[in-house]
């Protein structure tokens, strides 16, 4: 990783599109500095959940399991909610499992259908975790509240278009915009 380069590797990258490419130019930049933040912030989030055990992607299914109403999912839909393959959520699952942080269970509702449930260590972990990562703003920090509204509002455009929902899915940042 470097610090305080004294060059933005991006825009010289930007700069020779121009040359190149104009029309494209911008939007290489774009999707070039998204890929970099994502870089740094999931580098960012992860150093803050490493006490934890916690990798970004443990985290988001600990707490998707902390925040559902009986603490408990099947794993296919946890993979839906999560926008995971369901190989990786199993993965994951077995981790948290391994960590005592979750336990399989078989459904209620259908003995053929494995739930995950979060333990009670899991909530405590959940909690502790969130705690941390509200204190950095999930690296977001150097962001005004309005401008990482804006910023979501911005993503969400570009997820709407590669199908994450439909169009009638309501939008919580438009109100927060306007």
């Amino acid at each position: 990783m470097t610090t305080g380069a004294p060059l933005d590797p991006i825009a010289e990258a930007r700069r020779q599109w121009l040359r190149r490419w104009p029309e494209h130019a911008e939007h290489m930049a774009a999707i070039t500095s998204v890929m970099r933040v994502q870089q740094i912030l999931l580098g960012e989030v992860e150093r803050a959940l490493k006490p934890y055990g916690l990798t970004f992607a443990s985290y988001e299914a600990l707490v998707l399991l902390h925040f559902s109403r009986a603490g408990r999912l099947p794993l296919g839909k946890m993979g839906e909610r999560l926008m995971v393959h369901p190989t990786s959520i199993t993965n994951t699952i077995d981790r948290l499992q391994a960590a005592g942080l979750v336990r399989r269970v078989p459904d209620p509702a259908d003995r053929r259908r494995v739930l995950a449930e979060i333990s009670e260590r899991g909530r405590q972990v959940a909690v502790a975790a969130t705690e941390v990562l509200n204190g950095i703003d999930f690296g977001l920090g150097m962001l005004s509240e309005r401008e990482a509204v804006a910023l979501s509002g911005l993503l969400r455009r570009i997820r709407q278009a590669a199908g994450d929902f439909g169009p009638e899915a309501a939008d919580p940042w438009a109100s927060a915009t306007g």
